[in-house]
């Protein structure tokens, strides 16, 4: 199997995203009702209508993304015959993704996805008082050497990898006044220049610990079913397929780092030549590019998308 499905994490919404979708497709239409009934909020009408806003806080922003891909999986299966079981041979999802590709792959309903990822999004926030941490991506770098960057910027406070994105993209979560020594400090290792990231608390660090024990309790009451195919875990960079095991993986998730670089490799290294980006925005498809240069990657968010993708998606 040549295929794998990839699904976006936070900063791939947008204001409108699945709503020419929802109109076209019945199938997608479900989704978002789905997702309302779950939530008892009219989260579809933020997510089409805004404000961006209200749309980006972190609660709300992960079940929308997730929402988004699924709707996109129920559009391929329902209307189109897709099998992500017939037709796929790994699921993967970027941070909040996990929760989506774990969705598309039938480990968990889209309701109970919905209120992790509501619970998940409150729990971040609550976790870390506001201005209190921090992001930057590093560019120009990879992961060894930003790894010397955030211990020498951390001098006794939190810094640490959160996200492995590309060879030459590494992000670093920590407190506050780790992260504004970052940009002085990495002159000195190479950084081509370092990005503070609009985020609003410092995610995947050791500071999400109590989000991480939140998100333990709640995955404790979840029924999640075997994946109809391997999730390829975040910070695993590997297959899992066993519940209990997924759950402790998206419990250490929390404080540990996304290590997409290493995911995506390990797929190619295992056959996989395609990658369809499901969901709002084309960040991960630009990524999987900069990885693999030999790998195919694509985008899918509208019915002109999908009717261009269903060809090859059903070889």
């Amino acid at each position: 199997m040549t295929r794998a499905l990839i699904f976006p994490g936070q900063g791939s919404q947008a204001v409108g995203m699945g709503k020419a979708l929802a109109e076209a497709s019945s199938a997608a239409r479900a989704v978002f009702e789905e997702v309302d009934a779950a939530l008892e909020q009219n989260l579809s009408q933020i997510m089409w209508d805004g404000p961006l806003e209200t749309l980006t806080l972190t609660e709300n922003a992960q079940p929308a993304l997730m929402a988004a891909s699924m709707a996109v999986v129920k559009a391929l299966e329902t209307e189109h015959g897709f099998s992500i079981s017939d037709k796929v041979a790994f699921v993967a999802g970027h941070s909040l993704g996990e929760y989506s590709a774990l969705a598309a792959a039938g480990a968990l309903t889209i309701g109970d996805a919905a209120r992790l990822l509501k619970l998940r999004g409150q729990a971040m926030q609550k976790a870390v008082p506001v201005g209190k941490g921090a992001m930057a991506a590093l560019l120009g770098v990879d992961r060894a050497v930003a790894e010397k960057v955030a211990e020498k910027a951390a001098d006794g406070e939190v810094c640490q990898i959160a996200n492995d994105n590309d060879p030459m993209q590494v992000v670093l979560s920590g407190s506050k006044t780790a992260i504004d020594r970052v940009q002085e400090i990495g002159k000195e290792f190479g950084v081509r220049r370092a990005v503070l990231l609009p985020v609003s608390a410092p995610f995947h660090c050791a500071l999400m610990q109590p989000a991480a024990n939140a998100m333990a309790a709640a995955l404790n009451d979840v029924d999640m079913k075997p994946p109809v195919v391997p999730l390829i875990a975040n910070v695993k960079a590997g297959p899992l397929t066993d519940p209990g095991e997924i759950k402790r993986s998206l419990v250490e998730q929390v404080t540990g780092t996304v290590r997409w670089r290493e995911s995506i490799s390990y797929m190619t290294a295992n056959g996989v030549t395609d990658f369809y980006e499901l969901g709002s925005g084309k960040v991960l498809a630009g990524l999987v590019k900069r990885i693999e240069r030999s790998a195919n990657a694509r985008s899918l968010q509208t019915v002109a998308d999908i009717e261009a993708a269903l060809t090859e998606l059903n070889a």
